[in-house]
């Protein structure tokens, strides 16, 4: 019996590799065991990536938390003790919106707790 070889499926498994590692230096883009190799490890930084997204967006909110409450002469974390204190419930994402964009009513946040 001769032997058998799905040739259309492997040429599609190797062009999603190389239009996947387009653009890549070299031989990353356009030869498939290096263009392999490549993918794994990007596809390995881009699972990392998107869990450490969460925790840098989380920074540069309280960044700018804390840039907004040094104006009423407080510190974030004497900010966020006495918010918690008060059982006002918004998130950091919310404050740091408020902050940048709504002054004033970051402003009326800050009296209501001070």
């Amino acid at each position: 019996m001769p032997r058998s070889v799905n040739s259309v499926a492997s040429r599609a498994r190797r062009k999603k590799v190389l239009k996947a590692t387009r653009g890549n230096f070299g031989s990353r883009g356009n030869v498939i065991t290096v263009a392999k190799n490549t993918l794994d490890k990007g596809m390995g930084y881009a699972y990392r990536d998107r869990k450490k997204k969460k925790g840098l967006f989380r920074a540069l909110w309280i960044q700018r938390i804390n840039a907004g409450v040094r104006q009423y002469d407080m510190s974030y974390s004497e900010f966020i003790g006495k918010l918690d204190k008060k059982g006002i419930e918004l998130n950091r994402k919310t404050l740091a919106d408020l902050a940048m964009n709504h002054p004033e009513a970051f402003k009326a946040i800050v009296e209501k707790v001070k």
